[in-house]
């Protein structure tokens, strides 16, 4: 279990983010890190409304002399297949320094639900790795760090244990993979669980899969403390 203290704030003013300075974040993933974005230049949605404008947003404020700049290219729906397919335009073309990656639920539903896309999950790592070697190989100098797929089955409306065992098996693999490439590893269904001594399921996610406002916050604190102490 993800000691407590991991779900407090871990940047102060006096504690900059271990992120690289003048750099380039991008967060990659589906729904959940899509939160809702834009895809114009409007900078009032452009990050949408996730953990990744939390992270950007605090990081932003309180080290403007760092330059950063943060880019979310989630997509609603998105499976690690689709990931891999939009790769150039959404990972490579943009060339970060630091390249944040959640991915997972939507393959586990896909199984759940039996579609003709589902891949197992020994199918999901081999796609999985694929895509970071690729990513590595072509910019060899990206900092990655991985994020563990949740569920939390108190709050869902369907799929039940099912849906949870999909998402545990998915969530072995990413842990395996990060392990491989010297990835932090952002324990968020850890962080889910330890969350629920304090408010129940569907008040940190409405339907076991979406965070709501005070879950993506739990979801931020947790993303710069691994990154802070990972890297």
């Amino acid at each position: 279990m993800l000691d407590k203290s991991s779900l407090s704030p871990s940047v102060t003013a006096d504690d900059p983010p271990h992120l690289p300075t003048g750099g380039t974040v991008l967060f990659q993933g589906d729904s959940i890190t899509d939160g809702g974005r834009g895809r114009s230049l409007d900078p009032n949605h452009i990050l949408g409304h996730s953990y990744a404008f939390l992270v950007a947003a605090r990081c932003a404020a309180n080290f403007p002399a760092m330059g950063l700049e943060f880019y979310n290219r989630g997509v609603s729906g998105d499976r690690i297949n689709r990931l891999y397919d939009r790769r150039q335009v959404d990972i490579l073309d943009l060339k970060p320094d630091l390249l944040s990656v959640l991915i997972g639920v939507n393959d586990a539903a896909s199984a759940v639900k039996h579609l003709d896309e589902a891949c197992t999950p020994a199918q999901f790592g081999d796609q999985y790795d694929r895509l970071l070697q690729e990513v590595t190989a072509r910019l060899p100098k990206v900092q990655i760090v991985l994020c563990e797929p949740f569920f939390l089955e108190d709050s869902a409306k369907e799929f039940g244990a099912a849906m949870r065992n999909a998402v545990s098996d998915r969530a072995a693999v990413v842990k395996e993979i990060a392990q491989r490439y010297g990835a932090p590893l952002v324990r968020f269904q850890d962080v889910f669980h330890a969350a629920l001594h304090r408010a129940p399921a569907a008040y940190w996610a409405w339907d076991g899969i979406h965070p709501t406002y005070a879950g993506h916050q739990l979801m931020a604190d947790a993303w710069l403390h691994t990154v802070n102490s990972e890297t």
